[in-house]
């Protein structure tokens, strides 16, 4: 291979490197196992996997290692094979490969197979924006890739990156239930997190409010316009999906009456497709990050399971899809919950309350009305209360469940 390609890559890796900022680092850059030879990172559009390879790489560097960041939708390989262009960096000494847009090669989990049993050393750290594509591995990974998510942030890392001082570090659940009061006291000595709760649910769960707040709604519908059009046109097994317009309707659907009771017979007739179909198509939106599906029992095979209720994944999604100035107070609160805690718990619809998490917390969220009445009875049961600093016995401040990771 022409080294001056290789040159040109190194010049577009240092470029970007030269760009980010080293400012504030998501959760995963402490808990990933850097030094594993085959690391996966997946996540929705826009939550910051990019530029949490670009910050390892500067560390990388820093630590004297020879590595490089490579995107797979860069136009070198559309002519330039994966694994040649790993090879011919190999040759000039290179050692870790942060590879971006992995989905965008064709039979890419094929090449890093390859890569990884015949270059025993050589690390490499992939990461796609499309989960449903990284679900769909022409090979199997899994005894030799370690596969992480990176989800949205959480309330807490919002904190840090508004730069708040003294903003502490991520509290275990089991020790939030137990010690919520001390814990919810010693937080407020230092930051309000009240005081910004609001803005977070509108603009707070993508790090890209960072660069300019009043866009974060285009962005974002941008954003799911690119995934309905891009990453699920390419959804099913065997070929490309003829009604990505069908899986828009469902979501638009899906936000007007969130938290949505799913009726599949309803929804079929309403979309004009199969029973099937609408399942499928709904299991495509929860893999891509766009809703998130609730279910009554531990999740087993997905066509045999109705879920009970269906959110948008995350309370500034809702904003932006829900067609109305303020979406449902009730419903962000629920959503809030959900994807704060559901990055490290299960969580399904309990027979009282709102949320079963781990098969054995029941979880009743509400505003500062809220009462204990309909868990009263239940073991193991807790309100998560809204516009609450700090909390008493079971009650609990909603806020505090944004702390988790």
């Amino acid at each position: 291979m022409n080294t001056e390609f290789l040159y040109k890559l190194l010049d577009q890796s240092n470029a970007l490197l030269g760009n980010i900022n080293t400012s504030y680092e998501r959760y995963l850059m402490r808990d990933l196992p850097w030094d594993w030879r085959l690391l996966g990172i997946k996540g929705a559009r826009g939550v910051g996997k990019s530029t949490l390879l670009l910050q390892r790489l500067k560390i990388e560097q820093a630590a004297g290692q020879k590595a490089v960041y490579l995107t797979l939708d860069d136009v070198h390989f559309g002519t330039h094979g994966l694994r040649d262009t790993v090879e011919a960096f190999q040759l000039i000494g290179y050692k870790v490969f942060f590879l971006d847009e992995i989905h965008k090669y064709p039979a890419w989990s094929q090449h890093l197979k390859n890569l990884y049993d015949f270059h025993p050393d050589l690390r490499i750290v992939f990461s796609g924006s499309s989960i449903v594509e990284l679900g769909k591995q022409a090979v199997d990974l899994s005894r030799r890739a370690l596969m992480y998510e990176l989800p949205g942030l959480s309330l807490r890392e919002y904190l840090i990156f508004k730069g708040l001082e003294n903003v502490p570090t991520a509290i275990a659940l089991e020790d939030l239930l137990k010690n919520h009061r001390d814990l919810a006291t010693d937080i407020l000595q230092n930051v309000k997190p009240l005081e910004h709760f609001a803005e977070y649910l509108r603009i707070g769960y993508y790090p890209f409010f960072l660069e300019n707040p009043a866009l974060v709604m285009v962005r974002l519908r941008q954003l799911v316009r690119l995934v309905l059009d891009v990453d699920l046109s390419s959804s099913e097994e065997g070929g490309r999906v003829y009604q990505v317009h069908k899986i828009g309707q469902l979501l638009q659907i899906i936000a007007e009456s969130v938290p949505f009771k799913p009726n599949i017979q309803g929804l079929a007739r309403s979309l004009q497709i199969d029973r099937d179909t609408v399942s499928r198509y709904l299991r495509h939106l929860h893999d891509a990050r766009l809703i998130s599906m609730v279910y009554a029992e531990p999740q087993g095979i997905f066509s045999l399971q109705r879920p009970e209720k269906i959110y948008l994944q995350n309370p500034t999604l809702a904003h932006s899809l829900v067609p109305v100035s303020q979406p449902d107070m009730g419903s962000l609160r629920e959503m809030f919950f959900l994807s704060q805690v559901a990055v490290n718990h299960q969580v399904n619809y309990p027979a009282s309350g709102d949320f079963l998490v781990d098969q054995k917390i029941t979880i009743e969220v509400g505003g500062k009305g809220k009462n204990l009445r309909q868990i009263a009875t239940t073991p193991d049961s807790y309100l998560a209360v809204d516009d609450m600093p700090i909390g008493f016995e079971r009650q609990i401040p909603l806020w505090l469940f944004g702390f988790l990771h």
